[in-house]
């Protein structure tokens, strides 16, 4: 048997780059578009539909007043032999072929500033983003990719062309390091943003695109954008986005499933019902007197922040090993809740037998759910 005998270890020299604090080079979460906890498909997405729809973490934005809408949808139209199995698909449903001036389109994800402070920003040492992604669309054209700095309220953006229609395309876009400003915020609020103009009105495309990092000037952010909400032939598809430290685009980093769910966990956690069975959802509850019960849930891995809490009327409450049921909840019944768990309290279907143990489950509906958010 051979041994490997090692008389000195030598600190590395040359230029690298470490690896941010949870050991994924990847800043962005699910960027393979695996992970769709609140559904695959929202339509009519348009004039104040700002929010998350389908893929977690990744955040439809509409600004202004756009008559156009959407289909957005997590499609399995994918890049060939490249390991993926889904992408994210908007798909325009009703044209806007003149956008109003404030009008704005855009998908896009947002990062804490504590997972991003060995990118040293504000610093003479402050690292490189690269952004790597592959995209689909049948209006070929200039696209804009943007990172929105919200601390020092900085901006760069950088073009990208869809050259061929309805062919899948890799992108890599290189970012310089921001080396102005104060360092980025080390606490769990919004520090940075990834946006993808799907649309831009000429507040902001009327200057100059602004390609180095700068403060905010609205006319500099979106030069040269089409029109995506233009035609209702129109459909744009994304998958394997990476955002990374360094100047190289290294191959896309795929997690596995439950890694990668763990992760939008932190920012929201929801449980679906189903047409045949009733889900069980909490931890465990306790009928303390005739008119109060309190049943608790706790979260794993703990979310971000205090969440809001969103169900469809279709929470129960259950009692002894029968499983007989007891009283509805809503979500304006919500106790103490914060980043850790939540306790709900029932006060209907009283009287309860008190000293008695409680359970709270989804009646067996596709259309039942409860929602945890904790989005930035």
């Amino acid at each position: 048997m051979s041994e490997l005998k090692v008389d000195k270890v030598s600190p590395r020299t040359g230029n690298y780059v470490a690896l941010n604090t949870v050991g994924s080079k990847n800043i962005i979460i699910n960027g393979d578009m695996s992970i769709a906890q609140r559904g695959t498909t929202a339509t009519g997405l348009g004039n104040g539909d700002t929010g998350y729809h389908t893929v977690d973490r990744f955040e439809f934005f509409e600004g202004g007043s756009t008559t156009g809408e959407f289909t957005q949808s997590q499609s399995t139209d994918v890049p060939s032999g490249q390991g993926f199995g889904y992408s994210l698909k908007m798909d325009c449903t009703t044209a806007d072929a003149s956008l109003g001036a404030s009008d704005e389109i855009q998908f896009r994800q947002k990062f804490e500033g504590q997972n991003l402070q060995y990118l040293k920003k504000g610093t003479a040492n402050a690292e490189s983003l690269t952004l790597s992604f592959w995209v689909k669309s049948n209006k070929t054209g200039t696209y804009i990719c943007e990172l929105y700095e919200f601390d020092n309220t900085r901006q760069i953006s950088k073009s990208y062309t869809i050259d061929s229609a309805d062919t899948w395309e890799k992108k890599t876009i290189t970012f310089a390091g921001d080396t102005s400003g104060t360092t980025l915020d080390n606490n769990n609020a919004v520090s940075l943003q990834c946006t993808f103009w799907l649309g831009a009105g000429s507040n902001f495309t009327s200057g100059t695109l602004s390609d180095t990092w700068s403060s905010v000037t609205s006319a500099n952010r979106a030069v040269g954008q089409v029109n995506l909400a233009d035609n209702t032939a129109n459909e744009w598809y994304i998958t394997g986005v990476q955002l990374e430290a360094g100047t190289t685009a290294s191959d896309f980093e795929f997690l596995p499933h439950d890694v990668n769910l763990q992760r939008c966990y932190r920012y929201c956690y929801r449980i679906n019902g189903n047409a045949t069975d009733e889900q069980l959802t909490s931890t465990g509850g306790f009928i303390f007197s005739t008119t109060i019960s309190s049943i608790n849930y706790t979260f794993h891995p703990p979310l971000r922040a205090v969440p809001t809490v969103s169900e469809s009327n279709s929470l129960e409450q259950v009692t002894n090993a029968a499983m007989s049921l007891s009283s509805l909840f809503d979500d304006n019944q919500v106790g103490d809740c914060n980043s850790v768990g939540v306790a709900f309290d029932a006060d209907s279907g009283t009287p309860f037998t008190t000293n008695t143990f409680s359970n709270m489950r989804l009646q067996n509906t596709t259309a039942a759910f409860i929602e945890f958010s904790a989005e930035l």
